[in-house]
């Protein structure tokens, strides 16, 4: 089917012969983690069916759209691994479509020109509310046989309205929820296109609103299957209506229940990080943010922990949670914990290196096996950074720690063991018996000698095994240290 797109060209218009499904964030902020997850949604079940997934940005909001907000999306989008097969798509370079369906609309009278200036609209809701009405447009400008409309207002530019079905009921059998059903009582002809501004050059087209755009949209790039939040739940009906009265092929529609924070209230920036872009900063790996979005309303039997690749074999569209998620930043951090254990060691010195950048830290060929040796021990690239940098600068011992493990008792034994690692071959075994020297001689046990080495090496008393943390060391820095006790 061909359409006619910008400057009159011919544009093939697809259709529904495959599953395609796309994610629409607005620029105005960064990427949230609840637009995150339903990214992560959509694009595991185009990925599950062989279908395609589609990028948009939706822009009609010019007032508070940024170039800096599509860079933070696009960025974001890239960290997650949520690749797109079209996009981004941007909104306002589609205007001249939106006329032309507008004027289709206008021409079978499914939509009509609103002359309503705000005081006339705000008087006619205050009168609706003290009859005790539903605040809803009375349709004063809609065309009907046998009405006379208003003498048009001077100097009163129009807003376009939807002909909403008066009467009827809007039914669909939700994704998520299940059967829906709204009447059309309750809902009334919705703004589709805002007039345009004062000031606006000649031939100026006015902005589509929501509603209205993405319908257009999602007929245009023949979206299949449509998840995003349940606050859209309310605009469903109209944009079923829209979808009827242009003869468009209806999506399937899923409406994903809210992510709470530890408030119980709806996630948001008020109340803690909330951006994609947070976490990336903060040393989270992007596998295990996909992981654990997933489990935010998702499951897999009792799976907690797996890849992309093992949620695209298993997510069908089923097993999604009606209800609330809750958003538990521990078990962010366990899950994150986990991946990080799982993770090739090489691949996750290059993934370091960045968060040792702004340490100031310029690793060597050491840094694989430090990774290997101390990613237990942490739940963040940020963490595992800390523990990395005290092999490449001076460290300063925790105070109250050098003060309970480097006593005088022991200052002997920590120069005798600076004598004995100044002769031995420098790795783990020969480490490890000029240790078991220094015990001998000095009848201490293990832990009397490994916790002051620990403190003045690595700050700390709490470190993987002692001979494995001196040998990826430098000699001369652990003589210094013992040294200068």
């Amino acid at each position: 089917m061909l359409i006619q797109g910008p400057h009159g060209a011919l544009l093939e218009l697809k259709t529904m012969t495959k599953i395609r499904t796309r994610i629409a964030p607005s620029p105005t902020g960064f990427l949230h983690l609840g637009t995150a997850r339903t990214a992560l949604y959509s694009w595991a079940y185009a990925r599950h069916h062989g279908g395609e997934f589609v990028l948009r940005i939706e822009d009609t909001d010019v007032a508070r759209s940024t170039q800096d907000s599509v860079d933070q999306i696009l960025e974001s989008m890239h960290w997650l691994g949520l690749g797109y097969d079209e996009g981004p798509i941007y909104q306002m370079q589609r205007l001249e479509r939106y006329q032309a369906v507008i004027d289709q609309m206008l021409a079978a009278g499914t939509a009509y020109r609103c002359y309503c200036t705000p005081e006339d609209l705000e008087a006619m809701k205050a009168a609706q509310e003290a009859r005790g009405e539903k605040r809803l447009y009375d349709r004063t400008w809609r065309p009907a046989p046998g009405k006379v409309l208003p003498p048009i207002p001077e100097g009163v530019k129009p807003v376009i309205r939807f002909a909403n079905p008066v009467e009827g009921v809007v039914t669909w059998d939700d994704l998520v929820k299940g059967p829906i059903s709204i009447s059309n009582t309750e809902i009334d002809d919705l703004i589709i296109q805002r007039a345009t501004e004062d000031g606006a050059p000649e031939g100026a087209l006015g902005v589509p609103t929501y509603n209205f755009a993405v319908v257009v949209d999602d007929w245009d790039m023949a979206i299949s299957h449509v998840f995003r939040g349940d606050e859209h739940i309310n605009n469903t009906p109209w944009q079923i209506n829209m979808y009827r009265a242009l003869g468009a092929a209806l999506p399937q529609f899923g409406h994903l229940p809210v992510i709470l924070g530890d408030d119980g209230q709806k996630l948001s920036k008020r109340r803690g990080a909330v951006a994609v872009s947070n976490y990336d900063e903060a040393g989270f790996l992007p596998e295990a943010m996909n992981n654990y979005l997933a489990r935010l309303g998702w499951s897999h039997g009792d799976d907690e922990l797996f890849c992309l690749d093992q949620m695209v074999q298993w997510f069908d569209g089923t097993h999604l949670s009606k209800s609330p998620a809750q958003w538990d930043a521990a078990k962010l951090a366990w899950v994150n914990a986990q991946h990080l254990k799982a993770m090739d060691d090489a691949l996750l010195a290059e993934k370091v290196q960045p968060f040792l950048a702004k340490l100031g830290v310029t690793a060597d060929e050491r840094l694989t096996a430090i990774c290997a040796l101390f990613k237990d021990r942490c739940d963040t690239l940020v963490v595992l950074a800390k523990w990395v940098s005290a092999f490449y600068t001076e460290v300063v011992p925790n105070a109250e720690e050098k003060a309970q493990h480097v006593t005088d008792a022991v200052k002997p034994a920590l120069a005798l063991l600076a004598e004995k690692l100044s002769a031995c071959a420098w790795d783990k075994a020969s480490i490890s018996a000029a240790i078991k020297e220094v015990l001998t001689a000095t009848g201490l046990k293990m832990p009397q000698i490994a916790m002051p080495v620990r403190v003045l090496v690595m700050g700390t008393a709490q470190t993987p095994s002692l001979d494995a943390v001196l040998s990826l060391n430098k000699r001369e820095k652990i003589l210094a240290c013992l040294q200068n006790a």
